[in-house]
């Protein structure tokens, strides 16, 4: 199967272009948060990616609720929206959680879980899945520029506990376009490129 995965666009006209353009040569479009700014310009991002003909799976980031991002999608019966819940498509089932999580600090505008909250919401499928999510887990691809670590441990022991198939995060821009394993799992910061990836 042929995933093209994607995060943090912020209402970037060429970006989404890019995306609609590489959705064509895949199976499963997976968006895992940040298609507006500071809350702003998400329908006009929406409208730009509603292009993509595929399913597409979102998870919400921090930069829109998730009231947000079903009212902009509610006319696309191919978008689906996952914060705490899963969907199967095509055979495939997917699990998301959205928003930033641990809080973010020294900013209003966020939308933001604690580790609490955020575990809370996340139960395992009885299938095999795919897990999206807004922010990385803890220790993995979540250093900032001052090599501050700032990843999720609720979502780092999810992914322990319930070992998905892989795992597509974004949020931190200083690792977008990148893969790693946890545990042996398949970890990628998908960045807003398109990020094309088979399974």
């Amino acid at each position: 199967m042929r995933y093209l995965l994607f995060s943090d666009i912020h209402c970037d006209r060429d970006l989404c272009s890019q995306i609609v353009q590489k959705s064509k040569h895949a199976h499963i479009a997976i968006g895992a948060g940040d298609y507006a700014m500071f809350r702003k310009g998400l329908d006009l991002t929406i409208e730009r990616l509603s292009k993509i003909k595929i399913p597409v799976v979102l998870v919400p980031g921090n930069h829109e609720t998730l009231n947000e991002l079903r009212d902009a999608c509610k006319m696309l019966n191919n978008f689906h929206i996952l914060h705490g819940t899963s969907i199967k498509i095509d055979g495939i089932t997917f699990m998301g959680i959205g928003h930033a999580t641990p809080i973010t600090p020294f900013v209003s505008w966020s939308v933001d879980l604690s580790e609490e909250n955020a575990y809370q919401l996340l139960s395992k499928p009885d299938d095999n899945f795919i897990f999206i999510t807004h922010s990385p887990p803890f220790g993995f691809l979540d250093k900032m520029e001052n090599n501050q670590h700032i990843g999720s441990k609720s979502i780092k022991r999810f992914i322990q506990e319930s070992k998905p198939l892989f795992t597509v995060c974004g949020h931190i821009h200083e690792c977008w376009n990148k893969e790693v394993k946890l545990d042996g799992m398949p970890l990628i910061n998908a960045g807003p490129k398109g990020y094309e990836f088979n399974y």
